[in-house]
C-alpha cells in the first residue's frame, strides 16, 4: 500500500486525479478502454474537478458507481447529480459512458443483478475494474460496506444491496468487486479520519476498510489526515 500526501485537501485531490488519469491512459493503451468506478462524497467532488480536466481519450473511458443512495431519481442525497454535473455538463466524458446504478426500481436485488450484468460486459464476470476509487468513513466504512451490515459477507456477487444507513438504503460494489480491481485509490482527508487512516496503512482492526485487498492499492492523504510519522510528500 502506496502513501501519497498533500498538504492540503485541494493538494490531495489533485494528486488523486493524477492517479485517477494515469489508470485511465494505461488502461485504454493496453486494452483498448477504462472501466473505473468512483465514490461519492464531498471530497471526490475536488477530485473530479481536477480529473475533467485532464487531457484524456474520454470516448474510451467509461465510469461506473462505486455505490448510490436508493432514493428517487431528482433527490439532492444522490451521487448521480454531480456526477452528472462535473462529468456530462460540460464534461467530457459521453453520457452513454457514465454507468448509472438504477436505484429507482422496486425490485432492488434484481436491480443489483443488472447492474452487475451490465458492467461485466465491459469489465468481465467476475468483475475486474481497472481502478476502484474509495473513501474512508468515520467508523471505518468504505463504499456503502458499513459496519456490521449482511451485504459485508457477499462473496458471490460484485453489487448488492446494504440496509438503512443515515435513513436510506444504498446500492453497493461488494467487498469481492472491490478486492478484484487492478487497482485501488484511496483519498482520505481531514482530521477526524487520522485514526481510521491508521488502521487502514497497518491494517489493523476490524472495520469494513481494512477488509479490502491491499496490493495495488494506492492511498492519497492530506496533512490533517496523515500520520506525522508516515506523512511523505511525494518526490
Amino acid at each position: 500500500m502506496r502513501l501519497i500526501v498533500g498538504p492540503d485537501a485541494r493538494s490531495a485531490a489533485r494528486l488523486a486525479a493524477d492517479e485517477l488519469a494515469r489508470a485511465c491512459r494505461q488502461a485504454v493503451a493496453l486494452r483498448g478502454r477504462a472501466l473505473i468506478a468512483v465514490s461519492g462524497g464531498e471530497t471526490p467532488w475536488l477530485m473530479l474537478e481536477e480529473f475533467v480536466a485532464r487531457d484524456l481519450p474520454w470516448a474510451s473511458i467509461h465510469v461506473a458507481q462505486v455505490d448510490e443512495r436508493c432514493a428517487p431519481r431528482d433527490d439532492e442525497r444522490r451521487n448521480l447529480t454531480r456526477l452528472e454535473a462535473l462529468l456530462l455538463r460540460p464534461g467530457p466524458l459521453p453520457a452513454s459512458q457514465l454507468l448509472a446504478m438504477p436505484v429507482e426500481m422496486l425490485d432492488l436485488d434484481g436491480a443489483a443483478k443488472a447492474y452487475e450484468s451490465r458492467l461485466a460486459g465491459l469489465g468481465g464476470s467476475p468483475l475486474c475494474l481497472d481502478l476502484v476509487h474509495l473513501g474512508l468513513g468515520a467508523d471505518g466504512h468504505t463504499a456503502s460496506l458499513v459496519p456490521g451490515d449482511p451485504v459485508l459477507s457477499a462473496t458471490d456477487r460484485d453489487v448488492g444491496v446494504a440496509g438503512p444507513y443515515l435513513g436510506l438504503r444504498r446500492m453497493t460494489l461488494t467487498l469481492r468487486a472491490l478486492s478484484a480491481a487492478r487497482e485501488r485509490l484511496w483519498l482520505v482527508t481531514g482530521a477526524g479520519k487520522a485514526q481510521r487512516l491508521a488502521e487502514l496503512l497497518s491494517g489493523t482492526g476490524e472495520a469494513p476498510s481494512v477488509r479490502v485487498a491491499r496490493h495495488a492499492a494506492t492511498v492519497v492523504a492530506d496533512l490533517a489526515a496523515a500520520p506525522v510519522s508516515l506523512a511523505q510528500r511525494p518526490a
